[in-house]
Order: C-alpha cells, then sequence, then structure tokens
C-alpha cells in the first residue's frame, strides 16, 4: 500500500458535537462492515530479508530452482557402490566377491570409475561413482580383507537418489502468495536463497483515549483506570504479524486526538486503531475527528459486545476506532482489524477455524444483534460442549483470559436453551486440541 503525501492535518478545534450528525450512518450488519473495511486494504509493497526472519510472511515473487536437487545423483545409504550387473548371480550359497577400491564420504567426489568386479566403500548422501549403479547396504554384506561379499542380486538403480529427484532446474518450486512456514524455509536455503521477497508488515499504530486512562506505569488515583486496551491491542497486532506503533493515551480533546493522528502519519503508519471515543457520549470525539478531518465510512455494528466502532481514513490511512470496553475491543479487534492486517500482509486465508458445539448455557437477550459469547470448550461423552466464562459484561477481561472462542449466537435468535447448537470461532486452537 502505498500513501499519498502526508500534509499537516488542518486545524479541527472549532468543530463543535452539534455539528456532526451520524443519522446517516445505519447500523450494519458484521458482515457488511468487514466487507467494507476490508476493501480499503490491500497487500503491502515486498520488501527482501533473510529467510530466517521470512517465517509466516507472504512471498511476493515466484521462485524457481536454478540447479537441480539433489545436484548430483547420490546414495541413499551407507553401503557399496557396484555395477549392478556385477550382483546378477549371487546368492547366499554362491555370494559375489568384488574388490574394494574406494573409501568415498559424503562431499567428496570419486576421480576414477568403478570397474568390472569392483565395488566402492560409500557413506549416505556422497555421489554415485561413475560406472556404478546400485548400493548394497553394509548390513547385507560381509567384509573378508579387501574384498565385500554380495549375497544377493541388486537392481539398477537400488539405493540411489537421482540428480533432480527433489527439484529440477527451472522448476516452479514456491509460488507468489505462498505462506513461509519452516519447511519452505529450508526449501529456500536449498535452492541457495539467503534472502526471500516478502510482503512487508504494516506499521499499526495504537492509541488509547479518555481522561480517565492512565498508563500501566502510573499511580492509580480515584476515578482513573489502567490502559489495558493498548497492550491487549498491541500484543494481537505482533501476534498476528504487525508491527505496533504505541502512541500512548490522548485526552478527551479534538486537539489532543488530532496530535496523536498526526504523529501517527508522521511515523508512516499503515493503519491506526484507536480505543474509546466512538460512542454517543459528550467526550467521544474520535468519529469527530473522521468526520471533520477524514472520511468517516460507518460507526455501528450489528453485534454484542462492540456495537460503537468508527471506520475511515484520514489523509489515505485508514482509522478503526474500537470501543474503549476491554472485551468489545478485543472482539472488534479479531473480527475486523485482523483480517486487515492480514490482507496487508498478503495473507488469503482470512477466517478463524470455527467449531460445532453444545452451548450448555441458557441465554436469554431481546437485542436483535449478534452475540459472540466467551466460552471454554471440553469433550465429553463424544460431544464437544461450550460453557460461558463467567459474566460476559463487556469490561469483565477476565472472561477473555479464560476463554478459548466465542460462541456465535445469530440476530434472529432472542433466546437460547440450555444444551442448544453453536458455532464458536476459535481463539486460540492449541488450547482445546
Amino acid at each position: 500500500m502505498i500513501h499519498p503525501g502526508r500534509e499537516d492535518l488542518r486545524p479541527i478545534s472549532h468543530c463543535g458535537g452539534s455539528q456532526v450528525t451520524y443519522d446517516e450512518y445505519p447500523m450494519l450488519p458484521v458482515e457488511e462492515a468487514r466487507a467494507r473495511i476490508l476493501a480499503r486494504f490491500q497487500p503491502l509493497e515486498p520488501e527482501v530479508i533473510p529467510i530466517l526472519e521470512a517465517l509466516d510472511r507472504v512471498l511476493a515473487e515466484d521462485v524457481y530452482a536454478e540447479m537441480d536437487i539433489p545436484p548430483l545423483t547420490n546414495t541413499a545409504m551407507d553401503g557399496y557402490a557396484l555395477r549392478a550387473e556385477d550382483t546378477a548371480r549371487a546368492s547366499a550359497e554362491h555370494p559375489v566377491r568384488l574388490k574394494i577400491v574406494a573409501d568415498l564420504a559424503a562431499g567428496y567426489v570419486l576421480e576414477r570409475p568403478v570397474q568390472a568386479g569392483e565395488a566402492v566403500r560409500i557413506m549416505t548422501g556422497a555421489p554415485m561413482p561413475a560406472g556404478a549403479d546400485a548400493v548394497a547396504p553394509f548390513e547385507q554384506v560381509e567384509i573378508e580383507g579387501d574384498e565385500v561379499l554380495i549375497f544377493k542380486p541388486y537392481p539398477q538403480w537400488k539405493n540411489v537418489r537421482h540428480a533432480g529427484e527433489d527439484v529440477q532446474k527451472g522448476q516452479l518450486v514456491l509460488s507468489r502468495g505462498t505462506v513461509l512456514r519452516p519447511q519452505e524455509i529450508g526449501m529456500l536455503a536449498a535452492l541457495g536463497r539467503p534472502t526471500a521477497r516478502v510482503h512487508r508488515r504494516p506499521r499499526v499504530a495504537v492509541l488509547s483515549t479518555g481522561d480517565e486512562v492512565i498508563d500501566v506505569t502510573d499511580p492509580w488515583q480515584p476515578g482513573k483506570i489502567r490502559d489495558a486496551n493498548s497492550y491487549s491491542v498491541s500484543a494481537l497486532i505482533l501476534k498476528y504479524g504487525g508491527i505496533p506503533l504505541r502512541l500512548g493515551i490522548a485526552p478527551d480533546t479534538i486537539d489532543a486526538l488530532t496530535a496523536k493522528i498526526r504523529e501517527a502519519l508522521d511515523l508512516g503508519a499503515d493503519f491506526i486503531l484507536t480505543s474509546g471515543g466512538v460512542s454517543m457520549g459528550d467526550f467521544d470525539v474520535v468519529k469527530k475527528v473522521l468526520a471533520a478531518e477524514g472520511e468517516m465510512h460507518f460507526w455501528r455494528a450489528r453485534m454484542k459486545p462492540g456495537k460503537p466502532m468508527a471506520f475511515g481514513e484520514i489523509q489515505g490511512v485508514p482509522l478503526l476506532g474500537l470501543p474503549g470496553n476491554p472485551v468489545s475491543s478485543m472482539i472488534s479487534f479479531e473480527l475486523f482489524a485482523r483480517p486487515a492486517i492480514l490482507t496487508m500482509l498478503g495473507k488469503k486465508k482470512l477466517e478463524k477455524p470455527v467449531v460445532d458445539a453444545i452451548l450448555v448455557d441458557p441465554i436469554k437477550r431481546k437485542d436483535n444483534r449478534r452475540h459472540y459469547l466467551r466460552v471454554w470448550l471440553e469433550e465429553k461423552d463424544g460431544q464437544r460442549l461450550a460453557h460461558l466464562t463467567g459474566d460476559q459484561g463487556s469490561g469483565i477481561l477476565l472472561s477473555m483470559v479464560r476463554a478459548h472462542g466465542l460462541a456465535m449466537i445469530p440476530e434472529s435468535l432472542n433466546s437460547t436453551p440450555p444444551h442448544f447448537p453453536v458455532k464458536v470461532m476459535i481463539l486460540d486452537w492449541p488450547e482445546v486440541a
């Protein structure tokens, strides 16, 4: 993603709440809100980095082999390289005797060919000598002096790996868009490539807002709360491959928020995430800044928790205003910010794993929004059971700490009875394996 010039923001401190109305922004279904957000993102430009730094990154080019792998025909095991035709009449009663003429280790080449009646002691991976076309393993032969006794016939190319058996010169080995796992890193090394051309990691600015918010290092004061959101959001950015740019905390003023946004732009942010300041209160300023200085696309999604959001752009940089409650902030990130970050990384698989489960606890609600309930999972009597993690309030961060996933209750259901079948979006799959 290449951003336009980052000219200074024009002053907007004159903007008052009475000048901004939101009637034109309906509450959107989750899928539509997500589609509108993702429409503003694309893979970022490539960079070239060492292959060990490229783990879990996305290739931005096709990779072709410049040579055969293996480069030479070689032995698949320790043994004796020989001519297959010399073993044609070998048997347990009448073994064939071959003269041992050389000892060949991996990494070396025998200059002379193997002649009729000869054998070469050879180690796994060593290039096959000219003239030899089979290998008799150590455990299947006997040695007498300078001779090896062969007790059975060996067909041509037995226990031999051919040049190009793995990869052939000119072959397309890794396609653009491949996510690099350890095996792809190993293949790049085998191809003689110390670097990889991958989509760069997005720089994501993280800002908490609110006069009541203090940093974790600040002493607590009455009326204040510690800033959990910027830390949980920054950790999520790291988890999904982005680079968090932590901007600290902005008080509830338009000028303070504008200064922080200017800082994010100066730092080259590809995406700006704020938390708080997006509901209907007098001091919720994120929407005012977007509406006055940039462009606001929507600010509500039909979900709980996480209804109030603000999504738009300032100077071409997408800005997503997450809710201020910590659970709402994290769930909104998982649904909307996470796939945006993955898109910038060039990834195509944007969905979290979803499993079927039985929700043990009954649910009563009447707000016609999609609910995301924090649950822990267990396997019992051949069923996967989902249990609520406790109080489901959007300010109960412990409900996320205990959660394996989010049980999704459709908008069309106003209540569910006990032991109701649900879909669960997994947050941390290994914990339920």
